[in-house]
């Protein structure tokens, strides 16, 4: 056969001719193999590979699927996918839509589970710091679990058989693909005040079941959601020999939920009966210990002296310190006035420090006149001689030499025959008189 003669397609008759046949070959398929590449898309698409030791297998969930798996997709889990082949025209490959996704063995659960309890203990959610103590006894329980079934009912029957008190449910799916949102919900919706009032402790609790059946309480926004709890949480989920990850996140686990409402309160009538008997120790203890003040205030009371005695000793110590005060008084103000007469005796009188002053204030004035007079005379001196020596420096004597002045129109002296022009008019100025004139 020519080419020529072999059949044309354009490049999309051939990619859908391909999808016919992948499709129709293969319109479902379960597929083993651990997941890798896995991302979210904003569109809500799951995409990611499943591969084995030598091949690699494009996967896609789309997001209407995605709610309903019964596994969320994680790297370097080990699954069975179920689903259906087809192409993907725009890159030219093949793809797996996936409808259906669970754990590849019991095995690969566990070492998921065991995994996924390693990374939340290194973030120190199950970090015994983070515990909080239980209400010793609360006014109000909210608890987290399905509403139908022998849970909610063990629950409070045994509340009501302990202690009576407000009880509030959030029911929730304990099982499958939604549940672990739902619970995740419910103990966040307790915390935010969603629901009043708001309980004192949340039990978040479930019957017993397989590990795939306890799945949801492993989840990590279930774990997360319970570390985070701001109100005390307690777990009861499963029997006792079941454990999950919001076993280790909670405040307490109680082996079944039964015991969780043991753990929440105490029996009524025990602690009435506790609470009268605390009452009449308290009663016997106090009426010992009055008995005793009451016999220390006696023996005190015969140890006082007589009052009428201790008084009358007061009266005389004061007359005692009365008299010493007067006496002490008379002797500072005799000592007082002897010092006072001293220190006057060297005092000078009055009239003598004024005449003494007097006299010192004439003989300063004499002084000070001879000094003003001398004063002036040689500055008078010096003034005439300054005098005669400006006088001997005037312009005036040059004039009177025979000399002149020369001065322009703005009376500013000229020094220079280069100051001045043809034509200009001048000052001139004699000794005993001045003339303008023109130069030429």
């Amino acid at each position: 056969m020519t080419p020529s003669d072999t059949p044309t397609f354009s490049v999309t008759e051939l990619s859908n001719a391909l999808k016919r046949v992948v499709e129709g070959t293969f319109s479902r398929v379960r597929v083993r193999g651990e997941i890798s590449g896995f991302k979210r898309a904003t569109s809500g698409h799951l995409y990611f590979s499943i591969k084995d030791s030598e091949s690699v297998l494009d996967g896609v969930c789309w997001r209407g699927q995605a709610y309903g798996l019964q596994v969320q997709p994680e790297d370097g889990l080990e699954v069975i996918c179920t689903g259906k082949l087809t192409t993907y025209g725009g890159r030219s490959k093949y793809q797996m839509i996936v409808d259906h996704m669970e754990i590849a063995g019991q095995g690969a659960l566990l070492a998921l589970l065991e995994d996924r309890k390693k990374k939340l203990a290194a973030e120190g959610l199950f970090s015994l710091d983070r515990k909080k103590k239980l209400p010793l006894l609360p006014t109000c329980v909210g608890v987290v679990t399905s509403e139908t079934g022998a849970v909610i009912k063990d629950i409070l029957h045994r509340l009501s058989d302990r202690f009576p008190m407000h009880v509030i449910l959030w029911p929730v799916l304990v099982q499958g693909p939604e549940a672990a949102q739902q619970i995740a919900k419910a103990i966040t919706g307790f915390n935010e005040g969603l629901v009043t009032p708001i309980p004192d402790v949340l039990i978040v609790a479930r019957g017993g079941g397989s590990v795939e059946d306890l799945w949801a309480f492993n989840e990590e926004i279930v774990v997360r959601a319970a570390a985070n709890s701001r109100i005390p949480l307690i777990s009861a989920v499963g029997h006792e020999t079941d454990t999950t990850l919001i076993d280790y996140a909670a405040d307490r686990r109680a082996p079944t939920p039964t015991a969780a409402a043991e753990m929440v309160v105490p029996v009524r009538l025990e602690l009435l009966a506790g609470t009268e008997d605390l009452a009449m120790r308290l009663h016997y203890a106090l009426t010992r210990l009055l008995d005793r003040h009451r016999q220390h205030l006696n023996r005190l009371f015969q140890a006082l002296p007589n009052p009428k005695h201790y008084v009358m000793e007061l009266v005389q110590r004061l007359d005692d310190r009365g008299e010493r005060l007067d006496q002490a008084m008379r002797s500072l103000l005799e000592r007082l006035k002897a010092r006072l007469e001293l220190m006057a005796s060297r005092i000078p009188h009055p009239k003598e420090t004024l005449l003494k002053a007097e006299e010192d204030l004439r003989l300063r004035f004499r002084a000070l006149c001879t000094h003003m007079r001398i004063t002036h005379e040689r500055l008078s001196e010096r003034l005439i001689a300054l005098s005669n020596l400006l006088e001997s420096y005037s312009f005036m004597r040059t004039l009177e030499r025979g000399f002149t002045l020369i001065r322009n129109v703005k009376g500013q002296p000229i020094t220079s025959i280069k100051d001045i022009s043809s034509g200009e008019e001048v000052a001139l100025t004699f000794k005993d008189g001045e003339c303008d004139a023109i130069i030429k």
